[in-house]
């Protein structure tokens, strides 16, 4: 008899996603998004994420239960992000994953949103090794992080954003440079026919392990500038800077496997879809001898996939459910892979 089935639930931003994970495999996911509805306000806006996830969540665990072949009643644990992220989306996902957990009388594991996205690529290539590197970007967060055991060992956190994170830099020059909402993929693909060595972007935080994107956001903005009343060349700009953010991060992830000496890097988030940052990953690492891994495009944005993977982790690991009364944490920091916060002035059942 193998462990039991987890489900995953996540709801964190404007992705509403189930994933469905056994003994480390993945047996089906689903992902809705409300991507469309924000791109019109240029970012994502809390009550239609919260409203979105409201609709979506049922037919998403129905999608991800019919994928994996299973019903509902076959689901032994269910795992939830419980932070960070938006207050009102976070609560949609708990409260669901709280009903199912109930309902079938199964453990609940509440989770930490990046903690997910460290697991995802597990998914794909299996545990991971001890110690690894991992190099987390996406729209809100930047980290550089030590791994030992996920499920049992504190995380340890060599660099992180000080400011802009990797995809808000993108999301805001992509508006600036006239091009669409999400931002990364917009420069992704202009970035296709610019010259990357056309501006010389800054490098911020040479000496450091941390991350600062506010400045390189600010000389993005001013060379827009520069260019009013003439055609900006909008190709060269995105070549640029997605060559000084691929550059910065894989500069510093390279070095910290170096000075740590650890073989492995892992790079996840949603930044770890850009195609500059993977392939700069791949050359620097393959030169200095470190084994590079990265998740499948489809699990490197925001998805239940990940969040079963820490619970299925978690499971096999004989971690302690979650409390009846676990609440979320917006701003959780990233310590464990497990997250259980109770809201103040709760009284457990």
């Amino acid at each position: 008899m193998g462990s039991p089935i987890v489900l995953g639930i996540e709801s964190s931003c404007d992705e509403t996603g189930a994933g469905i994970v056994r003994d480390g495999r993945l047996l089906g996911h689903a992902v809705a998004s409300s991507m469309d509805e924000h791109a019109r306000f240029g970012g994502v806006v809390p009550e239609i994420a919260s409203r979105a996830h409201l609709h979506a969540l049922r037919p998403v665990v129905r999608e991800a239960l019919e994928r994996a072949g299973l019903r509902l009643s076959d689901i032994g644990a269910v795992a939830v992000t419980t932070g960070p992220g938006l207050s009102g989306a976070l609560q949609v996902g708990l409260a669901g994953a709280k009903g199912i957990a109930y309902a079938l009388g199964v453990p609940l594991y509440g989770v930490h949103h990046l903690a997910g996205h460290v697991a995802a690529d597990t998914l794909e290539h299996g545990p991971l090794p001890d110690p690894c590197m991992v190099l987390i970007v996406s729209g809100g967060h930047t980290s550089l992080l030590l791994v030992r055991d996920l499920a049992r060992d504190p995380i340890a956190h060599l660099g992180d954003t000080l400011d802009d994170a990797a995809g808000e830099c993108f999301d805001k020059v992509a508006r600036v440079f006239g091009l669409p909402y999400p931002g990364g993929p917009a420069i992704d693909r202009a970035a296709r026919e610019g010259d990357p060595r056309a501006v010389p972007f800054p490098r911020p935080l040479p000496g450091s392990y941390d991350f600062s994107f506010s400045g390189l956001k600010t000389a993005a903005a001013r060379w827009a500038e520069s260019h009013t009343g003439r055609e900006l060349p909008v190709h060269d700009g995105a070549a640029s800077l997605q060559e000084a953010v691929a550059d910065v991060l894989t500069r510093k992830a390279v070095a910290a496997c170096r000075e740590h000496g650890v073989g492995t890097l892992v790079v996840v988030g949603g930044v770890a879809a850009n195609s500059r940052v993977r392939s700069l990953a791949e050359e620097r690492c393959r030169a200095a001898g470190i084994a590079l891994r990265v998740p499948p495009l489809r699990l490197c944005t925001d998805n239940g996939a990940m969040i079963a993977a820490v619970g299925d982790l978690l499971v096999r690991a004989g971690a302690e459910p979650a409390p009846l009364d676990v609440s979320i944490d917006p701003s959780a920091p990233l310590e464990y892979a497990a997250l259980h916060p109770v809201a103040a002035g709760a009284v457990a059942a």
